[in-house]
């Protein structure tokens, strides 16, 4: 009779797990996720954004990826993810609705040991498709240059191309590395280092280059003397829901922008 009452105790309590559990499934299921992936460059600005959104409303969990703007275009493509996220202008075939987040300078940057404060636009190309190769062309040291450039389908390697390189190849032998972050952490240990990150991951671990005599800052993005710029988009396969919608106008709202001018990003109706 013991053994019997036991038995049907472990059963009683494991139904009662089992609900409590289930009951718990369901009150998480009631958070509203957004899926966003893509561009590294992008990614540390939408995901600030989405710390302040969630804190605003508690229903949603706003998940964020990265992977490269190629790779988000995909996803995009697929609706594998709700937003995707890219540094680069959409190509041919990429049928996707473009929704400019704001604007952001390519920042070349060295080592704040660096003598050197300003190139020209063909030096950069010069360096970058290993025509110079030395410091001491530049009018520095004699010691070779590491410079370090992104991974093919990187919006900002696309954008650089673009905007810098204008169809030289980058050199193969020039170290590449898969995230902003990445070359960042290289140029700031690196005396003889340079490479090429968005401008507002710009700090003082970091110099950023003056390029045919105009500084990467807000106020010469603004007015398009600084030449090396792209914008920052979120994308959508079609119309995005109503949850999705929420997001995207947060991203666009006064306070959104404002967020990112503090980030040293152009909002995207300045």
């Amino acid at each position: 009779m013991a053994k019997k009452i036991g038995i049907f105790l472990l059963i009683c309590s494991m139904i009662f797990v089992y609900s409590c559990t289930n009951k718990g499934k369901k009150q998480s299921g009631k958070k509203q996720i957004i899926s966003i992936a893509g561009s590294t460059s992008v990614m540390p600005f939408i995901e600030k954004l989405a710390e302040y959104f969630m804190i605003q409303n508690p229903k949603f969990i706003v998940d964020v990826q990265g992977g490269g703007s190629t790779a988000g275009i995909q996803a995009c493509l697929n609706n594998t993810v709700d937003l995707g996220m890219s540094s680069r202008k959409l190509k041919e075939g990429e049928r996707l609705n473009e929704i400019i987040v704001c604007y952001d300078g390519i920042s070349i940057v060295v080592h704040p040991d660096n003598p050197i404060n300003e190139l020209s636009l063909e030096q950069v190309r010069a360096i970058f498709s290993g025509k110079i190769k030395n410091w001491k062309e530049l009018g520095w040291n004699d010691r070779r240059i590491d410079a370090i450039t992104r991974e093919e389908g990187s919006g900002t390697r696309g954008s650089f191309e673009d905007l810098v390189m204008k169809g030289v190849e980058i050199d193969d032998s020039i170290m590449v590395q898969d995230s902003n972050g990445s070359v960042k952490e290289i140029v700031a240990t690196d005396p003889y280092a340079i490479g090429y990150i968005s401008l507002g991951l710009v700090d003082k671990r970091v110099k950023a280059l003056t390029i045919d005599g105009v500084a990467p800052t807000v106020s010469s993005i603004k007015t398009g003397s600084y030449k090396i710029m792209r914008p920052f988009l979120l994308l959508s396969n079609g119309d995005p829901d109503d949850n999705v919608r929420e997001f995207i106008e947060f991203v666009l709202s006064k306070q959104g922008q404002e967020l990112l001018r503090k980030e040293g990003l152009i909002g995207s109706y300045e």
